[in-house]
């Protein structure tokens, strides 16, 4: 079976770089990794500093060294391939199912144009098309059973919640998108065998789209299951060593744990290390840091926490992802 890992917290922390650190970790230790870009900024492009676009792409691990396959315990025949999830490819997918709806209204007498259709196909969801692409694509991914692990670098905190939230919300707004579709497909086809008879059935497409809204809501539902498998699904928050992003931490974690997402690792990132003896200023960070992560170990004593170090710069280039690759867990 494919795991999955999350990677979730507010923008900015660096969760595009602890996302592709461990998608290196995993393939140098011999583990086939897919690792997924659904954050709107599409930085994952920048770190491996490759294009990347909406098909997986195999990256070359050559570049890595092979000396780092003894470090993980891995043999350093896993792959890995990098994707960043374009919403408007999903999008059309999802203007159809609406426009399907709107033919049977219509033909049942109910006058809606396509934009009040899909306004009401979308009723009471929370979150938009990046959510929904992000949830229909861990499905096609994990079923696709190509990959043993696939690492999601997920939107900023807000975006990250809604994600969590669409199967549930978007699954009642199918249920009665879907019992409207069909009262109005019985009035329109008795209004048509009232008029044509048995002819009013000929011609038909075999394609039935309630069949459609149901297999898109079967892979919500799918998407809530992978998503709350203790199993096969962890989501790693990454914070900054800082008071507000510990308050931050503390409620995405809350929020996870209630709709039974497992959260085991939080990762602090950019910690600085190492100062100057000379530099009083950086003695002072650096204590400054060190409180704030023993801060962070007192109010998560149920989770492991991952320090990784402050870098001059951005972490760009696999060889550079590699380097902070090695601090990071080599398990899913």
């Amino acid at each position: 079976m494919t795991d999955c890992i999350f990677y979730g917290g507010k923008g900015g922390v660096g969760k595009t770089t602890c996302a592709a650190a461990t998608a290196v970790r995993l393939a140098d230790a011999g583990r086939e990794t897919l690792v997924v870009s659904t954050d709107p900024a599409h930085s994952l492009s920048d770190s491996f500093e490759v294009d990347l676009g909406a098909d997986p792409r195999e990256l070359d691990l050559e570049d890595v060294g092979s000396e780092r396959s003894g470090d993980t315990g891995g043999d350093g025949d896993g792959g890995l391939w990098a994707v960043e999830i374009d919403p408007d490819t999903q999008k059309e997918r999802y203007e159809k199912l609406a426009r399907a709806l709107a033919k049977d209204l219509r033909s049942a007498g109910i006058r809606l144009d396509d934009e009040e259709v899909r306004r009401l196909f979308a009723s009471g969801a929370p979150a938009g098309s990046d959510e929904i692409a992000a949830l229909d694509l861990l499905v096609e991914y994990v079923d696709e059973g190509e990959w043993d692990v696939v690492v999601f670098d997920t939107a900023p905190t807000g975006h990250t919640l809604r994600l969590f939230d669409m199967p549930e919300v978007m699954g009642l707004a199918l249920e009665t998108a879907q019992s409207l579709r069909g009262q109005a497909k019985r009035i329109g086809n008795a209004a048509r065998t009232a008029v044509l008879g048995p002819m009013s059935m000929m011609g038909s497409s075999k394609e039935d789209e309630a069949e459609s809204l149901e297999a898109f809501r079967a892979r919500l539902e799918r998407a809530r299951d992978l998503l709350t498998d203790p199993e096969r699904t962890e989501f790693r928050v990454v914070l900054l060593p800082e008071g507000m992003a510990i308050a931050e931490s503390e409620r995405l974690v809350e929020t996870l744990r209630e709709a039974d997402v497992r959260v085991d690792r939080l990762v602090v990132n950019r910690v600085f290390e190492d100062p100057e003896d000379d530099c009083s200023r950086c003695q002072s960070r650096h204590e400054r840091h060190t409180e704030r992560v023993a801060e962070i170990r007192e109010t998560f004593p149920d989770l492991e926490v991952v320090t990784l170090p402050e870098r001059e710069g951005e972490v760009q280039g696999l060889e550079a992802v590699a380097e902070i690759a090695e601090r990071l867990p080599a398990e899913a």
